[in-house]
Protein backbone atom coordinates (compact mmCIF):
# COMPACT_ATOMS: atom_id res chain seq x y z
CA UNK A 1 0.00 0.00 0.00
CA UNK A 2 2.83 2.39 0.86
CA UNK A 3 4.38 1.73 -2.55
CA UNK A 4 1.16 2.86 -4.28
CA UNK A 5 1.04 6.04 -2.23
CA UNK A 6 4.69 6.82 -3.08
CA UNK A 7 4.06 6.08 -6.77
CA UNK A 8 0.94 8.28 -6.68
CA UNK A 9 2.89 11.16 -5.14
CA UNK A 10 5.68 10.76 -7.70
CA UNK A 11 3.15 10.67 -10.53
CA UNK A 12 1.46 13.80 -9.17
CA UNK A 13 4.80 15.61 -8.92
CA UNK A 14 5.69 14.61 -12.49
CA UNK A 15 2.34 15.92 -13.70
CA UNK A 16 2.88 19.22 -11.86
CA UNK A 17 6.42 19.60 -13.26
CA UNK A 18 5.35 18.80 -16.81
CA UNK A 19 2.35 21.10 -16.58
CA UNK A 20 4.40 24.01 -15.21
CA UNK A 21 7.14 23.47 -17.80
CA UNK A 22 4.62 23.40 -20.65
CA UNK A 23 2.99 26.58 -19.35
CA UNK A 24 6.37 28.34 -19.27
CA UNK A 25 7.18 27.21 -22.81
CA UNK A 26 3.81 28.43 -24.08
CA UNK A 27 4.26 31.82 -22.39
CA UNK A 28 7.80 32.20 -23.75
CA UNK A 29 6.56 31.35 -27.26
CA UNK A 30 3.65 33.77 -26.86
CA UNK A 31 6.14 36.52 -25.94
CA UNK A 32 8.36 35.71 -28.92
CA UNK A 33 5.34 35.73 -31.21
CA UNK A 34 4.35 39.13 -29.82
CA UNK A 35 7.82 40.42 -30.65
CA UNK A 36 7.46 39.07 -34.18
CA UNK A 37 4.51 41.46 -34.55
CA UNK A 38 6.77 44.30 -33.41
CA UNK A 39 9.41 43.17 -35.91
CA UNK A 40 6.94 43.58 -38.78
CA UNK A 41 6.22 47.17 -37.76
CA UNK A 42 9.90 47.89 -37.16
CA UNK A 43 10.73 46.65 -40.67
CA UNK A 44 8.15 49.01 -42.11
CA UNK A 45 9.55 51.83 -39.96
CA UNK A 46 13.09 51.05 -41.13
CA UNK A 47 11.94 51.12 -44.75
CA UNK A 48 10.33 54.56 -44.35
CA UNK A 49 13.21 56.24 -42.57
CA UNK A 50 15.57 56.46 -45.61
CA UNK A 51 12.78 58.10 -47.60
CA UNK A 52 12.19 60.62 -44.83
CA UNK A 53 15.90 61.32 -44.43
CA UNK A 54 16.35 61.89 -48.18
CA UNK A 55 13.34 64.20 -48.32
CA UNK A 56 14.63 66.22 -45.38
CA UNK A 57 18.22 66.18 -46.72
CA UNK A 58 17.07 68.04 -49.83
CA UNK A 59 15.71 70.87 -47.69
CA UNK A 60 18.01 70.82 -44.70
CA UNK A 61 21.44 69.99 -46.04
CA UNK A 62 23.17 71.77 -43.12
CA UNK A 63 21.42 69.46 -40.60
CA UNK A 64 23.83 66.67 -41.50
CA UNK A 65 24.59 65.67 -37.89
CA UNK A 66 20.94 65.08 -37.04
CA UNK A 67 20.35 63.10 -40.24
CA UNK A 68 23.52 61.06 -39.70
CA UNK A 69 22.36 60.22 -36.17
CA UNK A 70 19.03 58.94 -37.54
CA UNK A 71 20.76 56.87 -40.23
CA UNK A 72 23.24 55.41 -37.71
CA UNK A 73 20.46 54.57 -35.26
CA UNK A 74 18.47 52.89 -38.03
CA UNK A 75 21.52 50.82 -39.01
CA UNK A 76 22.02 49.80 -35.39
CA UNK A 77 18.37 48.84 -35.06
CA UNK A 78 18.47 46.74 -38.21
CA UNK A 79 21.67 44.98 -37.07
CA UNK A 80 20.28 44.02 -33.64
CA UNK A 81 19.60 40.30 -33.42
CA UNK A 82 18.23 39.45 -29.96
CA UNK A 83 14.99 40.81 -28.56
CA UNK A 84 16.88 42.67 -25.84
CA UNK A 85 19.31 44.21 -28.34
CA UNK A 86 16.41 45.26 -30.57
CA UNK A 87 14.66 46.94 -27.66
CA UNK A 88 17.77 49.00 -26.85
CA UNK A 89 18.45 49.83 -30.52
CA UNK A 90 14.86 50.87 -31.19
CA UNK A 91 14.91 53.17 -28.19
CA UNK A 92 17.99 54.84 -29.66
CA UNK A 93 16.26 55.14 -33.03
CA UNK A 94 13.20 56.68 -31.38
CA UNK A 95 15.45 59.24 -29.67
CA UNK A 96 17.13 60.08 -32.99
CA UNK A 97 13.75 60.50 -34.70
CA UNK A 98 12.61 62.78 -31.88
CA UNK A 99 15.68 64.95 -32.59
CA UNK A 100 14.77 65.00 -36.27
CA UNK A 101 11.22 66.11 -35.47
CA UNK A 102 12.57 69.06 -33.49
CA UNK A 103 14.89 70.01 -36.38
CA UNK A 104 12.01 69.99 -38.86
CA UNK A 105 10.26 72.84 -37.08
CA UNK A 106 12.67 75.28 -38.75
CA UNK A 107 11.65 74.36 -42.32
CA UNK A 108 8.20 75.66 -43.32
CA UNK A 109 8.72 74.79 -47.01
CA UNK A 110 9.52 71.20 -46.13
CA UNK A 111 6.51 70.95 -43.85
CA UNK A 112 4.30 71.90 -46.80
CA UNK A 113 5.91 69.42 -49.24
CA UNK A 114 3.41 66.78 -50.41
CA UNK A 115 5.93 63.90 -50.32
CA UNK A 116 7.05 64.90 -46.85
CA UNK A 117 3.48 65.10 -45.59
CA UNK A 118 2.73 61.64 -46.99
CA UNK A 119 5.86 60.20 -45.37
CA UNK A 120 4.95 61.82 -42.06
CA UNK A 121 1.48 60.28 -42.26
CA UNK A 122 2.93 56.83 -42.99
CA UNK A 123 5.45 57.12 -40.17
CA UNK A 124 2.73 58.27 -37.80
CA UNK A 125 0.64 55.24 -38.79
CA UNK A 126 3.58 52.89 -38.20
CA UNK A 127 4.31 54.53 -34.83
CA UNK A 128 0.67 54.04 -33.78
CA UNK A 129 0.85 50.38 -34.78
CA UNK A 130 4.16 50.03 -32.94
CA UNK A 131 2.59 51.42 -29.79
CA UNK A 132 -0.21 48.86 -30.02
CA UNK A 133 2.03 45.85 -30.63
CA UNK A 134 4.46 47.09 -27.96
CA UNK A 135 1.59 47.02 -25.45
CA UNK A 136 0.72 43.48 -26.57
CA UNK A 137 4.37 42.41 -26.25
CA UNK A 138 4.66 43.93 -22.79
CA UNK A 139 1.48 42.14 -21.74
CA UNK A 140 2.90 38.82 -22.96
CA UNK A 141 6.18 39.60 -21.19
CA UNK A 142 4.32 40.38 -17.96
CA UNK A 143 2.46 37.06 -18.11
CA UNK A 144 5.70 35.19 -18.77
CA UNK A 145 7.60 37.01 -16.00
CA UNK A 146 4.76 36.36 -13.54
CA UNK A 147 4.96 32.65 -14.30
CA UNK A 148 8.76 32.67 -13.93
CA UNK A 149 8.56 34.40 -10.55
CA UNK A 150 5.51 32.87 -8.86
CA UNK A 151 5.35 29.66 -6.88
CA UNK A 152 5.43 26.79 -7.83
CA UNK A 153 6.37 27.54 -11.45
CA UNK A 154 9.39 29.54 -10.27
CA UNK A 155 10.95 26.26 -9.10
CA UNK A 156 10.44 24.71 -12.53
CA UNK A 157 11.67 27.93 -14.19
CA UNK A 158 14.87 27.76 -12.18
CA UNK A 159 15.39 24.09 -12.99
CA UNK A 160 15.00 24.64 -16.74
CA UNK A 161 16.73 28.04 -16.97
CA UNK A 162 13.68 30.20 -17.72
CA UNK A 163 14.65 33.78 -16.82
CA UNK A 164 12.78 37.01 -16.32
CA UNK A 165 12.67 38.97 -19.62
CA UNK A 166 12.84 42.67 -20.44
CA UNK A 167 9.84 44.77 -21.30
CA UNK A 168 9.92 46.99 -24.39
CA UNK A 169 10.50 49.95 -22.14
CA UNK A 170 10.92 53.45 -23.46
CA UNK A 171 13.14 54.53 -20.58
CA UNK A 172 13.52 58.26 -20.03
CA UNK A 173 11.44 59.13 -23.10
CA UNK A 174 8.33 57.21 -22.02
CA UNK A 175 6.12 60.31 -21.85
CA UNK A 176 7.24 61.60 -25.24
CA UNK A 177 7.19 58.32 -27.13
CA UNK A 178 4.06 56.62 -25.81
CA UNK A 179 2.07 58.57 -28.39
CA UNK A 180 2.53 58.77 -32.12
CA UNK A 181 4.87 61.54 -33.21
CA UNK A 182 3.26 64.94 -33.50
CA UNK A 183 4.80 67.19 -36.10
CA UNK A 184 3.38 70.68 -35.87
CA UNK A 185 3.15 72.75 -39.00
Amino acid sequence: MTLWIVLGIIALLVIIVVSAYNKLVKLRNHRENAFADIDVQLKQRHDLIPQLVETVRGYASHEKETLDRVVAARSGAMAARTIDDKIVAENQLSNALAGLRVTLEAYPDLKANKNFLQLQEEISDVENKLAAVRRFFNSATREYNNAVETFPSNIIAGMFNFKKELFFDLGDNRANLEEAPKIQF
